[in-house]
């Protein structure tokens, strides 16, 4: 996002707190802790900050909106981003089954279950046949979902989750779903919880190793915009997911303002919701905009002065793929500190793009040295006028970035065209 933003002629200065050693490029880092809603506030007031865009889903759901809407300091301050009680869609599994049901919009079928239901929740999973899918229903920082075919594994699954070892506060309360097998694709819009626009379509890639083995992650790679998404099936999603998800929030009286994400299973030939996502994910973020070519600061001006509806949306006709680089041993434990060597912007050049993840600068060095600070370390971003072209692209890009212990998966975009 700060890399967009900054190409806009609106912006006159960009702050990114907390930031990396790549958003620097782009503007200024703040060393704020985004959980500190007050340090936050103050910091807007100083500094005369006209714009506040929450990019994680944690302060959302920790409502801080709803904070800085009631600072009079901050009553003139444009916010993208949904209060608490619409991060709910993203924040609570449960919130966002019942809410799915209410309006009619199509999702697997489930049951949830609250602590000191554990032994209920198990004779339930007798009754269904594998795979068991379990989902935390709280934030999980998007590894809260269990899928496997042994009822025993699924049943400690129940067991640890709900006894909130597993996923600590997101696993107070659990949500049993059916299994649905198909082709999972991500849509997002930007609304103002009556006019919406569509951006790109992705897919991403959760598990760390190729052929989707190995465990869960936040995700190790994405392509944009997914191939073979009819007009038929793009007018469903349209009629039979966006419009009744807009349609609810009104009737339910909740404001929104940001970012939909919508997870989707597409099932012979129909979508089904799996999750939404109140913000932008990661890393289809990555893929999204490098094909957006509309100012994204000009459409938050539109989004949040109400003039979204006169907005349009220009994207890019080439494909972009995004793999992921991540420190050996994530998703589990992984080392910090580790040298981080990249070629320069200009030297990456106009058809692919490095952005940083888990960086930062090292401490008291003066030549500007980064190191890992995170599992997912960076994206190397592939563009090209076909997928196969943009995967070239992303792994000739991955292949210049040097950093003991470098892991990435081989077959991002497999699905379409084999990796070379």
């Amino acid at each position: 996002m700060a890399w967009k933003l900054s190409q806009s002629s609106l912006l006159d200065k960009m702050f990114i707190a907390p930031g990396n050693a790549g958003t620097a490029a782009f503007g200024e880092n703040v060393d704020l802790d985004i959980m500190n809603f007050r340090a936050l506030a103050d910091f807007c007031v100083k500094e005369q900050v006209d714009m506040l865009i929450v990019g994680p889903e944690a302060p959302l759901a920790a409502g801080l909106v709803d904070y800085f809407k009631a600072d009079a300091s901050l009553e003139k301050m444009a916010i993208v981003g949904p209060n608490k009680e619409a991060a709910q869609l993203e924040s609570s599994k449960r919130f966002s089954k019942e809410f799915m049901e209410r309006h009619r919009i199509p999702t697997a079928k489930y049951v949830s279950f609250s602590k000191g239901e554990i032994r209920a929740a198990q004779a339930h999973l007798e009754t269904l046949s594998a795979p068991y899918v379990i989902k935390a229903s709280g934030l999980a920082a998007g590894k809260g979902v269990i899928i496997t075919e042994s009822l025993a594994e699924a049943k400690k699954a129940v067991s640890d989750m709900l006894k909130g070892d597993s996923f600590g506060g997101a696993g107070k309360e659990v949500v049993i779903e059916q299994f649905l097998s198909g082709v999972e694709v991500s849509m997002f819009i930007l609304t103002d919880g009556n006019s919406w626009r569509m951006l790109p379509s992705a897919m991403d890639y959760k598990r760390i190793g190729d052929d989707d083995t190995g465990s869960n992650t936040g995700g190790m790679g994405a392509i944009s915009p997914v191939p073979h998404l009819t007009v038929e099936f793009m007018e469903k999603v349209k009629n039979q997911v966006i419009i009744p998800t807009i349609r609810g929030l009104e009737r339910d009286g909740i404001d929104y303002c940001g970012f939909i994400f919508f997870g989707l299973m597409k099932v012979a030939g129909d979508p089904y919701v799996i999750e939404y996502n109140v913000r932008m994910g990661d890393p289809e973020t990555q893929v999204v905009l490098a094909l957006l070519e509309s100012d994204l600061l000009h459409l938050f001006d539109g989004l949040t002065s109400g003039l979204l509806s006169e907005m349009h949306v220009a994207v890019s006709d080439e494909a972009a793929v995004g793999v992921v680089l991540a420190s050996e041993g994530y998703p589990g434990a992984y080392e910090k500190g580790v040298t981080f060597d990249a070629p320069s912007l200009e030297e990456i050049g106009d058809e692919a793009i490095l952005f940083h993840a888990g960086t930062k600068m090292k401490e008291g060095d003066l030549d500007g040295s980064v190191v890992t600070s995170g599992g997912r370390v960076a994206a190397c971003v592939g563009l090209g006028t076909d997928l196969e072209k943009a995967v070239e692209q992303a792994y000739a890009l991955a292949d210049k970035v040097e950093f003991s212990g470098k892991t990435l998966r081989s077959d991002i975009g497999r699905l379409a065209v084999p990796v070379k």
